[in-house]
């Protein structure tokens, strides 16, 4: 039975873990790419409130070799990497194994991956692929395609939680607002950009796996 699976992940050799680790910058994996394991390049999405320190951090990252900006906004970039040969990577065992890496978010220390899997067993193996890779592997949420949940959860990460429940409770959702991204920013120890991206892809899981599937 396929299953979706919300995973942490952790290493210091993981792609763009060092960059992660030492900017506020809310990093997410251009989904139709990361299960290639062929071409070799990545395609990340990047908010960010300082791109010249996020290109600083690249500049120095031990497992990015080459990028490239390849498209911009006011607070968002896309940015295309090679990485380094001893960079750890997830994304192509999950395809290996007939998986399919339906979304990776960075989170304070690593990344948060959605996948979807053949079964249990398939997951049991990629476990042991990070273990012996001494690739932290943490199961945040698992639920079947067929609409039965084996957990409380609804997907989000829990970063994604973390913004929702603390903007929620600080009456950002009111009208008018109690409080704003900076605000928030400020109590969760993070840029107001990452905010806004927390919530929005927080709010836009919720809809998928409420109101969408009960349609």
């Amino acid at each position: 039975m396929s299953l979706i699976a919300v995973v942490d992940i952790d290493h210091p050799d993981l792609a763009l873990t060092p960059t992660i680790r030492s900017t506020d910058a809310s990093i997410q994996v251009v989904s139709h790419t990361a299960t290639d394991p062929e071409t070799g390049m990545f395609f990340f999405l990047v908010e960010s409130d300082s791109f010249p320190t996020f290109e600083a951090a690249l500049e120095r990252d031990h497992t990015v070799e080459e990028s490239m900006l390849v498209a911009e906004a006011s607070s968002t970039r896309i940015y295309r990497l090679r990485h380094t040969p001893g960079t750890k990577l997830v994304s192509p065992t999950t395809t290996e194994m007939g998986g399919l890496m339906l979304e990776a978010e960075s989170t304070d220390t690593g990344w948060s991956i959605r996948m979807q899997l053949p079964d249990r067993e398939t997951l049991g193996t990629l476990w042991e692929y990070c273990d012996r890779e001494e690739i932290e592997f943490e199961i945040d949420h698992i639920y079947s395609l067929d609409e039965f949940s084996v957990d409380d959860g609804v997907g989000l990460t829990d970063a994604q939680r973390d913004a929702l429940l603390t903007a929620y409770e600080a009456g950002y959702f009111e009208e008018p607002r109690g409080t704003s991204l900076q605000e928030l920013a400020d109590d969760l120890g993070i840029s107001p950009t990452a905010v806004g991206g927390r919530i929005r892809r927080g709010t836009s899981r919720l809809i998928e796996r409420t109101l969408l599937e009960d349609e």
